[in-house]
C-alpha cells in the first residue's frame, strides 16, 4: 500500500470512528440543532481528518474541531475565528494560498504544511476527557509516521502540546513561544488562537505572528544544513 492509500485508509477510519459515545452524540446533536446563523447549512457532524500537504515539513496540531467551525464545514480551522487567525498567518508567511479559510472548496490550500488535532470531534465546552484524548492518540501517531518529512511542529495550546510530548517522549513544560529541540523535530509552543485568548489579549497578533516567523526560520535553517 502506498502512502496516499495509507492516508485514505486512515482517514476513512477517522471519519467512521465512534470510540467516544459522548463526543459522537454531541457532534450529531450540534449538527441537528444548528445555531441560528447557520440554520440553512448542512453540517458535517462527523469526526474530522487532518488536511494539507502530504510532503509537509510543518505540522500544526490543534485541540479539536470547533462545534460550528470544522464540525459544520468538514475541515479543521475552517469557518470560525480560530481558523481566521490561522489562515491569515499561514498566508502571510507563505504556507497557504489565500488568507481566509471559510469552507471546503474555497480555494484555500496549504503549502509545505499539514494541519491536524489531538481530538477529532468537537468536545462540549472545548474540554475533551482524558479517555477521549487517548482514543484519538493513535490517529496523531499514524499521521506523523505517514507524513515523513515533518521537521517543525507547532502545538496550539497545552492539550496539543501534551499529545505531542507523549508521542515524542518530551519532558518539558508548555510556555507560549518556547522552542524545544527533539532529535528529529523542533517543537514550538503557542497559545491556541481561540476567542478566549485573542479577545482577552492573552494572545496578541504580534505574538501569534512571531510563532510563524520562528517556524519559517527553523525550516530555512534545516534546508541550509541538509
Amino acid at each position: 500500500m502506498d502512502r496516499i492509500d495509507s492516508f485514505l485508509t486512515l482517514n476513512q477510519r477517522i471519519v467512521r470512528c465512534k470510540k467516544c459515545p459522548r463526543l459522537y452524540s454531541y457532534i450529531r446533536a450540534v449538527a441537528k440543532n444548528k445555531v441560528k446563523r447557520f440554520v440553512n447549512e448542512q453540517y458535517w457532524g462527523k469526526p474530522l481528518t487532518g488536511f494539507g500537504d502530504l510532503n509537509a515539513e510543518l505540522l500544526i496540531v490543534g485541540l479539536a474541531p470547533a462545534a460550528h467551525g470544522g464540525n459544520r464545514t468538514g475541515r479543521m480551522f475552517t469557518g470560525d475565528s480560530s481558523g481566521d487567525w490561522l489562515a491569515r498567518a499561514l498566508y502571510e508567511f507563505g504556507f497557504a494560498t489565500k488568507p481566509t479559510s471559510e469552507r471546503i472548496n474555497d480555494g484555500f490550500q496549504l503549502m509545505n504544511t499539514y494541519i491536524t488535532a489531538s481530538v477529532r470531534c468537537a468536545p462540549p465546552e472545548n474540554k475533551p476527557l482524558r479517555e477521549e484524548r487517548d482514543n484519538c492518540f493513535t490517529y496523531l501517531r499514524e499521521e506523523l509516521e505517514l507524513l515523513g518529512n515533518v521537521r517543525v511542529i507547532i502545538c496550539l495550546g497545552k492539550i496539543a502540546f501534551d499529545s505531542c510530548s507523549r508521542l515524542l517522549g518530551i519532558r518539558d513544560k508548555f510556555s507560549h513561544g518556547k522552542v524545544i529541540s527533539h532529535e528529529k523535530f523542533d517543537i514550538i509552543c503557542s497559545y491556541h488562537p481561540s476567542r478566549q485568548n485573542t479577545q482577552t489579549g492573552r494572545l496578541r497578533w504580534d505574538q501569534w505572528s512571531e510563532i510563524f516567523s520562528i517556524s519559517k526560520a527553523l525550516l530555512d535553517r534545516n534546508k541550509r544544513e541538509l
